[in-house]
C-alpha cells in the first residue's frame, strides 16, 4: 500500500471503524492505542504517543519525551474475529527521530544493509505454542484433557478435539493472504503448529507478531491460555520458533540454490558462507534467539516422554536431520531450529541477518554436513568431532554475546552505547530475578537433606 489515501480507501471497503496503532518492546510483547477511522488522517500524519516507560523496556524513564507511533501503511491487517478492527505496526519516533530502541527500527536498519548489498532476504518461520489452562492447583495442563497420548504428535483424534480452534486460525490467515498450509498437532501434549508461507523479512516479523495476538486472543475466547513460552512442561518437548531463511537477488533470483553442489544439499556457496557465518556466532546469538531463562530449558540432548527435544543442543548443520541447530530440510533455504517461541521476531532476524552476512563477506566455509543423530552421541564423541556446545544459561549467552562484535552492531547504537548493552541489562536482571528465587525443587531436594 503506498499512501494514507489507498490505506483509507482500503480500510473503508474493508469496513474499518477503528485501528490499533501497534508495536512491541523488547520482549515482543505489544502495545496499542485504538483510534477511530475517523482520526485516521491524524495518525497517519503525526503519529499517536505513547509513555514509553510504561510500555517496557523501551529505553525511557519517566522524564522522558513521549513515543510518538507511526503506522506503516503496508502492515494493515485487518482482525478477522472482530469485524470493524485492524491492526497497523508502527515505526517509533522521539523528537522526529527513529527510536533505536524500538525493535522494529532494529530490524529495519539491518536490512538496509542487506539492501545496499541488493539482496532481499526473506523468511517463513514455524509458529509454535502450546494451548493450556489452569490446574486445581496453579499449575497449567492441556486445554483438551483427553490429550495424554504418550506420543501425540499428528494425533488425528486430537486434531479433531482441536478442530474448531485450529481452522479458525487456518481460515483467518487465508483470509488475509498468508497461505495457510499445514496445522499439525506437535510432539507435546496440548502443543500445534500452524504454518504459513514466507514474504521478506520484515512482513514476516509482523505476521508473526500479529499470529501471536490472534492465537491468544481466540484462546481466550474459549477459556484457555496460548502460551509460546519455550518450556511450560518439564517432561515435554518445547516450543520453537523455527525461522527458514534465504537470500535472493532484487529481481527474483534464488541465490542458494546450487545444483551442482557437491555436497548433495542443493546449496550455493553463498548459501554456505551463511551458514557458516550463523555458526560462527552461534554462541551469541542464541541470547537474542533464546531470549529467556526459560529457554535453556528447551535446549539440549535429554529426551522428555515424547522421545526427543527436537532443540539443537550443540552449534552444528546438517541436511534433513532435526538434531542440528541449523537444518536444510531442502534446496535452497536454511531452518534455524535454535529460535524459540519467545524470541522478538524483530530482533532474531536482524541478529540472524547479520551473522549470514558477515560469513559472505568473509566467505567462511561451514565444513561438510553433520550426518549424525546427535541426540545420541556422548559428550566424548561430540568433543571428538569438534562440535561446541550451546550456552547452558541465559547469562552465559548474555557473555557471548559482550564478546561478539558483528552481532552487537546488528542491534545498533542508543544514546550513551549499545542496544546490545541494554539488552544485556535487562535479561541480566531477569537472570539475577530468577536465580535469587527459591523454588520447589530446591526444597524438596535440599530441606532435609544437610
Amino acid at each position: 500500500m503506498s499512501d494514507h489515501a489507498d490505506l483509507k480507501e482500503r480500510a473503508t471497503s474493508d469496513g474499518i471503524e477503528f485501528f490499533f496503532a501497534m508495536f512491541v518492546d523488547m520482549h515482543g510483547k505489544p502495545s496499542a492505542k485504538l483510534v477511530p477511522i475517523e482520526s485516521l488522517d491524524m495518525l497517519m500524519n503525526d503519529g499517536v504517543g505513547f509513555a514509553g516507560f510504561a510500555a517496557g523496556p523501551m529505553g525511557q524513564k519517566p522524564s522522558d519525551p513521549d513515543l510518538i507511533a507511526i503506522p506503516d501503511p503496508a502492515s494493515y491487517t485487518p482482525v478477522p474475529w472482530q469485524p470493524g478492527l485492524a491492526v497497523l505496526q508502527c515505526d517509533i519516533q522521539v523528537d522526529g527521530k527513529p527510536w533505536p530502541y524500538a525493535p522494529r527500527n532494529i530490524l529495519k536498519q539491518q536490512l538496509e544493509k542487506v539492501t545496499e548489498r541488493n539482496l532481499v532476504l526473506n523468511v517463513g518461520f514455524e509458529a509454535e505454542y502450546f494451548l493450556v489452562r489452569r490446574a486445581d492447583d496453579g499449575g497449567i495442563e492441556p486445554a483438551d484433557p483427553l490429550d495424554t497420548a504418550d506420543q501425540p504428535g499428528y494425533d488425528a483424534k486430537g486434531l479433531t478435539r482441536m478442530y474448531d480452534h485450529l481452522t479458525a486460525v487456518s481460515r483467518y490467515m487465508n483470509q488475509l493472504g498468508w497461505a495457510n498450509y499445514a496445522n499439525d498437532h506437535e510432539d507435546a501434549n496440548g502443543q500445534f503448529e500452524q504454518n504459513f508461507t514466507f514474504a521478506d523479512a520484515l512482513t514476516s516479523a509482523d505476521r508473526v507478531i500479529f499470529f501471536r495476538y490472534m492465537v491468544h486472543s481466540l484462546a481466550q475466547a474459549r477459556g484457555w491460555l496460548a502460551t509460546f513460552m519455550p518450556k511450560p512442561f518439564s517432561h515435554l518437548t518445547g516450543t520453537g520458533l523455527h525461522v527458514h531463511s534465504s537470500l535472493w537477488s532484487l529481481d527474483g533470483e534464488e541465490l542458494f540454490l546450487g545444483e551442482a553442489d557437491p555436497r548433495g544439499l542443493g546449496l550455493s556457496k553463498m548459501a554456505y558462507a551463511y551458514i557458516g557465518g550463523i555458526l560462527d556466532h552461534g554462541s551469541a546469538l542464541s541470547a537474542v534467539t533464546a531470549p529467556t531463562v526459560n529457554s535453556y530449558k528447551r535446549l539440549g540432548v535429554g529426551p522428555p516422554t515424547s522421545g526427543a527435544t527436537w532443540a539443537p543442543g550443540y552449534i552444528s548443520y546438517g541436511g534433513n536431520n532435526r538434531t542440528q541447530m541449523l537444518r536444510v530440510p531442502e534446496p535452497g533455504r536454511v531452518e534455524n531450529r535454535l529460535v524459540d517461541g519467545s524470541a522478538n521476531p524483530y530482533l532474531a532476524i536482524a541478529a540472524l541477518a547479520a551473522a549470514g552476512l558477515d560469513g559472505i563477506e568473509r566467505n567462511l566455509d561451514p565444513g561438510d554436513p553433520n550426518e549424525d543423530n546427535l541426540f545420541e552421541l556422548s559428550l566424548a564423541e561430540i568433543e571428538h568431532r569438534g562440535l561446541k556446545r550451546m550456552p547452558v544459561t541465559l547469562l552465559h549467552a548474555l557473555d557471548a554475546l559482550a564478546q561478539d562484535d558483528v552481532v552487537t552492531r546488528s542491534l545498533g547504537e542508543v544514546p550513551g552505547g549499545t542496544y546490545a548493552d541494554y539488552y544485556a541489562d535487562v535479561k541480566s536482571t531477569e537472570f539475577n530475578d530468577y536465580h535469587s528465587t527459591v523454588g520447589r525443587w530446591e526444597l524438596d531436594r535440599y530441606l532435609t537433606l544437610f
